[in-house]
Order: structure tokens, then C-alpha cells, then sequence
């Protein structure tokens, strides 16, 4: 695996971690004011979840590394090459 190709699954990883831990903690508006939503968060907290989603990533990533560092999967392997 080269370096860009670590990128782009790092990249795909965070964001797939992003949508499962962005409802985390979120408490909607109890009398939400003229114009805004009803399911609109009183404090996103978007830094902490941007910060928990980058750990949770990157060890994601180091695990998958290993794996396939250590060949346990490969998808060349799956594709008959004659």
C-alpha cells in the first residue's frame, strides 16, 4: 500500500466515524425560537466530536494497516491473474 492509498482509507474510515458518533450527546431545543429547527442540537460540540472521530480513525486505520501488512487479507488474491 502506498502513501496515497493510506490517505484515502484513513479518509473513508473518519468519515464512516464521523456519522456514528455525531448523534453522541445531542439534546434537542426544548422551545426551539422563530426560524429554527425542531431537531436542531442546543450545542453540536462539533471540535470534540471532530477530536473523538480523529482517535477513533486513526486507531481504525492502524488496525487495518496491520492486517494488511501482515497479509491476512489481500484483495489480489481474490482476482485470478493468469
Amino acid at each position: 500500500m502506498n502513501w496515497a492509498t493510506g490517505v484515502m482509507v484513513y479518509v473513508v474510515i473518519w468519515w464512516i466515524v464521523l456519522f456514528g458518533v455525531l448523534p453522541l450527546g445531542v439534546r434537542r431545543v426544548d422551545k426551539p425560537g422563530p426560524g429554527e429547527d425542531h431537531g436542531a442540537p442546543e450545542r453540536p460540540e462539533l471540535r470534540r466530536k471532530a477530536i473523538i472521530t480523529t482517535v477513533v480513525a486513526a486507531v481504525l486505520w492502524l488496525g487495518f494497516y496491520g492486517l494488511h501488512r501482515a497479509d491476512i487479507f489481500s484483495f489480489r488474491k481474490l482476482v485470478d491473474v493468469n
